[in-house]
């Protein structure tokens, strides 16, 4: 990984900090993508102490926003000509429904619309690397999903069950229609299932609400660090260099539910997200 540049969104805790750490060890360079520029710094702190590394750098970008976005991929590329991993790991949970600047659903708006726009916006730094790699952070909640073309926004009867399941879902659906795109190129993208692991996602940071399950249910969980391994395998490893359009479990590529290997269902929810984040 020496001297690769490597983007993690939703690096500042979790599954996200554990990452950063781990490749900057490797030797790469990594951008840290966070929304709370507060956060972000007392991550980085730590993120530098913890590696060792020096050269790890914050930029700050609101997922839930497109605007957002596109001033951060502009000022991107006005710091880099190339860049060799994207990984796409930020996440919510939205125990009450709740929505993005641009009036999406924010598990959809955030989880799948919000990545779908980064990685378009990169993707051209993405085809200058010697060997570009996308991986999304998806979760077997996917097998639970559906895509509500007619409601995506879930309007009606929300629960935060049906709006995490089909936010997972897009995710390994993009995955694979990236894929289909980028046969032929240097690129490679794959998703992943991380287990159940004991990070701060779905606990409401301004009221604490989820606090006591997640104290609760921890030591069940895997750790930021064990969850992290699939996408730190996926973003190194000689191994995963040539594998794209897959999805993996423990580093291993595994059969994912039916629907989330559909390519008809890929290819619309692709056109949907185009129109919504009006990618031209």
């Amino acid at each position: 990984m020496t001297g690769k540049v490597v983007a993690v969104t939703g690096a500042n805790s979790g599954m996200g900090l554990a990452t950063t750490v781990e490749l900057a060890k490797q030797g790469a360079h990594v951008v840290m993508i966070c929304r709370s520029k507060e956060r972000g710094e007392r991550a980085l702190e730590q993120a530098r102490n913890q590696s060792g590394r020096s050269d790890i750098v914050l930029m700050t970008c609101d997922l839930g926003s497109f605007a957002s976005i596109r001033t951060f991929t502009a000022a991107f590329k006005q710091k880099y000509s190339q860049l060799d991993v994207l990984i796409n790991n930020a996440g919510v949970v939205a125990l009450k429904r709740s929505i993005t600047s641009d009036g999406f659903e924010s598990q959809i708006g955030i989880n799948h619309l919000g990545h779908f726009l980064l990685t378009n916006e990169l993707l051209d730094l993405l085809q200058r690397a010697p060997q570009g790699r996308i991986i999304n952070v998806s979760s077997g909640a996917h097998k639970a999903g559906r895509i509500h073309f007619d409601d995506p926004n879930l309007t009606r009867g929300y629960n935060v069950a049906k709006g995490y399941a089909q936010s997972k879902l897009a995710n390994i659906l993009f995955t694979n229609e990236l894929a289909k795109r980028l046969a032929g190129t240097r690129v490679t993208v794959n998703s992943l299932h991380p287990g159940a692991v004991a990070t701060n996602i779905g606990v409401d940071r301004k009221s604490g609400f989820g606090k006591t399950v997640h104290k609760l249910l921890k030591p069940f969980f895997r750790t930021p660090l064990e969850g992290a391994k699939t996408a730190i395998y996926l973003a190194s490893s000689d191994e995963a260099a040539n594998l794209t359009g897959q999805y993996f479990i423990d580093s291993k590529s595994v059969q994912t539910a039916s629907k989330a290997s559909n390519p008809e269902l890929a290819a619309k929810l692709w056109a949907w997200s185009e129109q919504q984040v009006k990618l031209t």
